[in-house]
């Protein structure tokens, strides 16, 4: 059976392109509005693997998808940073000058505010999907609007880009889970990262003991993210990301904050995407 991975977005998203470049470039997909409709899509069975984005440089965590994956019991089996490259991209034949309106998704169209300040008189309208934007222009052949989209948008939907590359910010990256119903199954010798979660008790120095373990268990705290928990005001659930050389070391952590934290999870144990 063809393994099929669920996208949030339609194809030429930027979802699309990390299940391209991640799994294989003729991979097939499922198309999904939302991450509540993608997660579903995991829990029944329609797809075997599904891509998430999970956190920008630039705009920060993606807060609610950490609360899908822990709430659903589903697992992080890898990793995936994409560069985000904006393009500005209209129906063949058409010219900055006759674009009268500019459609896309609020964070697109927010990456390339430098660029769109320098066009007042062109209206911006938010949509839904960057891709989907491109999608109906190409489908409607709807004139003087453009879209901000993907390279692979262009492509898929034969439009032309007018202006590449015009995210203000050329370091632009995105972070992607890789996320499945069931636990990875890579050698421990390949295993050089993880996503963890666990509560504390509201103690003076509860944290402070917990990253002091991670440090003499020479585990690399590259990300924490705190979260309320509704059911108590003013406690906190706590994500975190280690990078380890040695396996050894992280299992040793582990049976420590097992014991010194309430409700510890291991939400994923995979490759680091940034080696």
């Amino acid at each position: 059976m063809e393994t099929k991975i669920a996208i949030q977005g339609i194809k030429g998203s930027f979802h699309h392109q990390v299940a391209q470049e991640y799994f294989h470039q003729n991979v097939a997909v499922n198309e999904c509005l939302s991450f509540e409709a993608l997660v579903d899509n995991l829990l029944h069975d329609k797809s075997q693997l599904a891509v998430m984005a999970i956190e920008n440089s630039i705009a920060g965590s993606i807060i609610p998808n950490y609360a899908l994956i822990d709430k659903n019991e589903l697992h992080i089996t890898g990793e995936y940073y994409l560069d985000i490259i904006q393009n500005l991209m209209v129906l063949n034949g058409q010219k900055l000058s006759e674009i009268q309106e500019v459609h896309s998704h609020p964070m697109a169209l927010l990456q390339c505010m430098d660029f769109l300040k320098k066009h007042p008189k062109i209206k911006l309208v938010e949509d839904k999907d960057t891709a989907e934007t491109a999608r109906r222009i190409h489908q409607k052949q709807i004139k003087g609007i453009a879209a901000i989209a993907s390279k692979a948008a262009a492509a898929l939907y034969d439009l032309t880009i007018i202006a590449p590359e015009i995210q203000t910010v050329n370091n632009n990256m995105t972070r992607f889970f890789i996320i499945s119903k069931d636990a990875g199954d890579l050698p421990k010798e390949e295993i050089n990262k993880a996503s963890l979660k666990f509560e504390l008790d509201d103690t003076p120095g509860s944290l402070a003991t917990v990253l002091n373990v991670m440090t003499n268990c020479k585990l690399n705290l590259t990300k924490i993210q705190s979260m309320p928990i509704i059911e108590t005001p003013f406690q906190y659930s706590f994500f975190v990301d280690v990078v380890f050389e040695k396996y050894k070391h992280y299992e040793k952590a582990m049976k420590v904050l097992a014991i010194m934290t309430n409700h510890f999870k291991v939400l994923g144990e995979y490759k680091n995407g940034k080696l």
